[in-house]
């Protein structure tokens, strides 16, 4: 059975309810918006993002998919992504306030996690409300009330691996870090020299390069 489990106490129902993190199994069927999956002799049908769908392989190959379950009273679904990293923004969109599952997919459908973590940073209320259904109000309440969830770096972190404290307190001897840092003693807003910095930022750039080119970028 290629199932894995946690465990989590419901207060309201007082009861225990076993919540899915992955399944991985023979992947059955794909529709626009779901996939079946067969793990155990047991088909799952699990909604997806369109990240996933971009990377499935042919049917009848085995595939992994990290889930969340949600259990309402007129029914339970599961809700499928490529890594914990995706899992993770889709599980803090949840946080929101009027915010439901089908919502924080259509979400993490139409922008990347570093997307979405760019436009909570920098208040980029256009970006969040391109997913369907997200008109302006609701993703000005996303960007108010997640915009003390991240942090400037994670728009540089990446990977599998991703943790909301993934990058350690030594973050100000790196280029990118510093080059924000002294934009905003010229004067710049920290959400627009999260931009330029973004923009221009290439691997192995120096803290005066990247300096020169993000201000080129904001003139």
């Amino acid at each position: 059975m290629y199932l894995k489990y946690n465990i989590f106490n419901d207060d309201q129902n007082r009861k225990v309810i076993k919540m899915i993190s992955f399944i991985r199994g023979i992947l059955d069927y794909v529709s626009e918006n779901y996939i079946i999956v067969e793990a155990g002799g047991i088909g799952y049908k699990i909604f997806v993002s369109s990240s996933v769908l971009g990377r499935l392989p042919q049917t009848g190959k085995e595939v992994k998919v990290y889930t969340f379950m949600s259990v309402k009273e007129d029914g339970i679904s599961l809700f499928g992504f490529n890594s914990n990293e995706e899992l993770d923004i889709f599980n803090k969109l949840l946080t929101v306030g009027g915010v439901g599952p089908k919502g924080a997919l259509a979400i993490v459908s139409a922008l990347s996690p570093k997307d979405i973590i760019m436009a909570v940073v920098t208040g980029d209320v256009n970006a969040v409300s391109k997913a369907p259904g997200v008109g302006k109000k609701t993703a000005q309440r996303i960007i108010l009330e997640l915009k003390d969830k991240f942090k400037t770096e994670d728009i540089f972190a990446g990977g599998e691996d991703y943790t909301e404290d993934i990058i350690s307190a030594s973050v100000s001897d790196d280029p990118k870090y510093e080059t924000i840092e002294a934009l905003m003693s010229l004067g710049y807003m920290r959400a627009e020299a999260v931009k330029a910095v973004s923009a221009v930022y290439e691997k192995g750039m120096e803290a005066e390069e990247l300096l020169k080119k993000a201000l080129k970028k904001m003139i």
